[in-house]
């Protein structure tokens, strides 16, 4: 009969104290009696493995290691243990491939570190200082950060950020441990936090090389190109010693600002460094799509799973051009990757999506629907989405933003009118309309601006956490007067280093149809159009997509339909206390008769018509969409009703839709 599981925990805790002690006899009973009640306990084997080794019985630890291995493969310290093992007899190459895998797991295994020098050291590698320094860096840090270090390592962030907080109530400006908390808040992925602590770090310490390059990541991760630019080519030409870390941000903050020909350069550089590095592969090849160079892309991208064959993100990479046609050797080895049990998580997501794509352009709309449903599934649990949260943003919105509001406050913002906003959700069609609309003379194309998501942000403040009665939109309602022209004001200088000289450009920032009473308020003169599309048609199209970042109500029937339906009754009070704010733009109507609708838009604009906005797919620009290349193709009827083909499937996103959306719809 087992041992209740706190006994046993106990139990192997007492066995632990008895090895510390060095009454390794005394241990190695208590745990021989443990484990033939708790065979699988991988605490009660990975002690059992310690003794082994204490007593020299190395083939025996190493066994039981593998052991516990099996069952916890991210246990940094039993690698660490595999490699004192190894060490023993004699083997050096197996060693310090486990003591590299027990610090990519835990960086703050001091011990690896320290028995890792020798080793690159006596094989002339260059990863030697990288370990001295790494062995200097922790002996610094206080154990309190040692210890937050190894939760995050082992994904426990909530005891990490715990740990790392009490810390720095007592040590206020401790630079490194500031760092460590904007690193456990970027994987929580609260990246504001990480931005404002990783200030703090540089405003402390300017010349701190990691804080530095860090911040470059983060800002990258915001989407700050252009400050993520300034702040990675200062690194990247500050600390030539760090380039192997420097580099890639470098890279990435060159396309960020369309500066692609020193992006691909350095691509092409570290590719030519390390060429077994699949992700370098991928990322070249979005470059080439968002140039318009789809077989260029698509020869990258197949570089990319040659290398790796389990890469997911090479697969969907591929898909994501949309164009693209998989062949039976390739779906067979994306099946074969699908199915291995060695296949990571996230890769095992990017297949199913490729795979989908992969079986609906054969028509195998079964197959096809079983795979886009087994991505999302396992994309799920990895979001932060939440209805009930979405609900109260809606009706705050609609509550604060009156009629009698905003008309009190009318003309109090900025005068400017060069914006115009694209709201609306993706899918929806929202790229192509900036392709037609940057076509014109007039109009500067931009990208999916943050300033107007970043100053909601602001108003809600850092510190509220009261989703029940949120800060923002109410605040706008207390602000002085003056605040909205400033807001404006803003907004108009912080997008300058988007555009050119154009008077007019565009902000396609999908997720600004929340903020159009805040628009209307600080840029009463700007433009918005919703670009809208047949809701099964977007809602199943957003179902497709592997998103990037963010678009978290994606990936489920029911939550993607439930925001499209609450889109529509925002976009409705938006039309009900703002008339002639807001030009609706249907796709299909777009598809139906282009030069209409392009009239209809640039009337809307102020702007005269000109020819090559019906020519848009002869623009050259750079576009970073998932519709990259269909924007580069004149207007096409074939995917309006692609979701038809999978129509037997979508019963959870017709009821979650409700009859209210769908009769404006009809689906047959």
């Amino acid at each position: 009969m087992n041992q209740p599981i706190s006994s046993t925990a106990a139990d192997i805790e007492r066995a632990q104290r008895l090895l510390g002690a060095g009454n390794l006899e005394d241990a190695d009973k208590l745990i021989n009696t443990i484990l033939s009640d708790s065979p699988d306990n991988v605490d009660g084997l990975y002690t059992f493995a310690v003794i082994q080794r204490l007593k020299k019985n190395h083939v025996e630890a190493l066994k039981t290691l593998g052991q516990v291995l099996q069952q916890q493969p991210n246990l940094a310290r039993a690698y660490q243990e595999r490699a004192l093992n190894e060490l023993s007899l004699n083997n050096p190459m197996p060693a310090g491939a486990a003591l590299e895998a027990a610090v990519e797991l835990d960086p703050a295994l001091l011990k690896s570190w320290q028995l890792l020098v020798p080793l690159y050291k006596a094989s002339g590698s260059s990863k030697a200082r990288d370990a001295e320094t790494q062995v200097v860096f922790l002996k610094t840090l206080p154990s309190e950060l040692l210890t937050a270090i190894s939760y995050m390592s082992a994904g426990r962030l909530l005891e990490a950020e715990k740990v790392c907080r009490g810390f720095l109530m007592q040590n206020k400006t401790h630079v490194e441990g500031m760092r460590l908390l904007a690193e456990i808040a970027t994987r929580n992925n609260i990246l504001e936090d990480a931005e404002f602590l990783l200030e703090s770090v540089i405003a402390f310490e300017p010349d701190h090389m990691d804080g530095n390059i860090q911040f470059a990541h983060i800002l990258l991760r915001r989407q700050r190109f252009h400050r993520a630019y300034d702040q990675a080519k200062k690194v990247f030409d500050n600390y030539p010693e760090a380039r192997s870390r420097t580099q890639t941000v470098y890279a990435s903050a060159c396309f960020g600002v369309g500066r692609n020909d020193e992006a691909i350069e350095q691509y092409l550089e570290m590719i030519a460094l390390d060429p077994s590095n699949a992700q370098l592969f991928v990322s070249l090849g979005h470059i080439y799509n968002s140039q318009g160079d789809p077989a260029k892309a698509a020869e990258v991208f197949m570089q990319a799973y040659k290398v790796s064959p389990n890469f997911g993100d090479a697969y969907w990479s591929l898909a994501n051009t949309k164009s693209y046609k998989f062949d039976d050797q390739q779906i067979s080895a994306m099946q074969a990757s699908e199915a291995s049990g060695d296949t990571e998580a996230l890769d095992q997501i990017q297949i199913n999506f490729a795979l989908g794509k992969a079986f609906e352009d054969r028509r195998d709309y079964k197959q096809a629907f079983h795979h886009y449903a087994k991505g999302n599934d396992l994309k799920k649990p990895t979001t932060h989405y939440a209805a009930g949260q979405l609900q109260r943003r809606i009706d705050s919105q609609i509550s604060v933003c009156t009629s009698e509001f905003l008309t009190s406050k009318q003309g109090l913002g900025n005068s400017s009118a060069d914006p115009i906003f694209i709201v609306g959700l993706p899918r929806s069609g929202s790229t192509l309309l900036e392709q037609i609309l940057a076509s014109h003379s007039q109009v500067d194309g931009t990208m999916e601006l943050h300033n107007i998501l970043d100053l909601a942000k602001r108003l809600r403040g850092r510190d509220s956490k009261d989703d029940e009665n949120p800060r923002y939109p109410q605040i706008i309602t207390e602000l002085d007067d003056s605040y909205f022209d400033r807001f404006g004001t803003q907004f108009m200088q912080d997008t300058k280093v988007y555009r050119d000289s154009a008077p007019f450009f565009t902000d396609k920032m999908p997720n600004n149809f929340f903020h159009i009473g805040l628009i209307k308020l600080i840029l009463p003169n700007a433009k918005v159009i919703d670009a809208r599309r047949h809701p099964m048609a977007c809602c199943f199209s957003g179902f497709k997509q592997l998103f990037g970042e963010g678009q978290e109500f994606s990936y489920g029937l029911a939550d993607i339909g439930n925001y499209y339906r609450q889109y529509v009754t925002l976009m409705d009070h938006w039309d009900k206390v703002l008339p002639d704010f807001v030009l609706r733009v249907q796709h299909e109507d777009v598809v139906e008769d282009l030069e209409t609708q392009v009239r209809r838009m640039l009337d809307f604009c102020g702007l005269p018509f000109e020819e090559a906005c019906l020519d848009f797919h002869k623009t050259e620009r750079s576009v970073r969409t998932p519709s990259a290349e269909q924007v580069r193709q004149p207007i096409y009827k074939t995917g309006l009703d692609q979701w038809r083909n999978f129509e037997e499937h979508l019963q959870p996103l017709i009821d979650s839709l409700g009859p209210d959306v769908l009769k404006r719809y009809p689906i047959n």
